[in-house]
């Protein structure tokens, strides 16, 4: 089995670098059993909304993982109940709209997918790795996928080493910014710190400079707005042993816009 993981996707112009690169992406590193992607800064550069996910879909992408910024779009949190495709963070409250987890299916083939947030430096949510040992009980004998969208590299390092064997992919998102530490842990878990991000990398993770500047400068509020320069995607390709859910092997992917044109 092979899956592409593409790192969050910010606004228009990462939505854009998706639908142009993916047919590069599929000839250069495909074909791709299942594509998956983060997709909480897809609309707007923040949340996400019914068109941009069904834009998404019909791109070719599988299945949509997010993370803090999913409540950023009120109206799509009702949806949240509706789109099997979607999952937000398991480890919020019970009584949250929607799931944490999601069984993709097609070919023959099936992948699970669960989405975690981290606890260090981000809003607070109940244990992900209790969440993800209750989880784990219930998933039926196939690869599973894990996002955990957190900002501290060490809490996903440890993550790695508490499902190393119990997963087959553990990726992290959050911080936008893609590290070089990717790996089959030893006992065939594939992991990276952090995919990092699809959009203008002439900008503050996604965002213009200019309008980013004054939050640090004041420490007042400012609108930010999504940047449109210098265009690329980051993400991974794993392959998977299916019968065994052992990895075979994670490579990074950070091409830019001129790659292909």
């Amino acid at each position: 089995m092979r899956i592409l993981f593409i790192g969050d996707m910010v606004g228009k112009p990462g939505r854009r670098m998706v639908s142009e690169s993916l047919p590069y992406l599929r000839a250069k590193e495909g074909p791709f059993d299942f594509v998956l992607a983060n997709g909480e800064n897809a609309a707007a550069g923040r949340g996400l909304t019914a068109k941009v996910a069904e834009e998404l879909f019909d791109m070719g992408i599988d299945g949509l993982t997010s993370g803090n910024h999913i409540w950023d779009k009120k109206e799509f949190i009702p949806l949240l109940d509706e789109e099997s495709r979607v999952v937000r963070p398991a480890n919020y409250p019970p009584g949250c709209p929607g799931s944490g987890v999601m069984v993709l299916r097609k070919g023959g083939l099936a992948l699970g997918v669960i989405n975690l947030q981290g606890r260090v430096f981000m809003p607070p949510t109940d244990c992900p790795f209790r969440k993800i040992d209750e989880l784990l009980r219930d998933m039926d004998a196939m690869p599973v996928f894990v996002d955990l969208h957190a900002e501290a590299t060490s809490e996903k390092k440890v993550m790695g080493a508490y499902l190393d064997g119990r997963v087959s992919v553990l990726v992290g998102t959050h911080t936008h910014v893609q590290t070089a530490d990717e790996e089959v842990l030893p006992r065939g878990t594939a992991y990276i710190s952090d995919v990092g991000m699809t959009g203008s990398f002439s900008s503050a993770i996604g965002m213009t400079v200019e309008s980013v500047m004054p939050k640090f400068l004041t420490g007042l509020p400012s609108r930010f707005e999504v940047a449109t320069e210098d265009l690329r995607l980051n993400g991974v390709v794993v392959d998977v042993d299916y019968e065994t859910g052992i990895a075979l092997d994670i490579r990074r992917v950070s091409i830019k816009w001129e790659e292909w044109v």
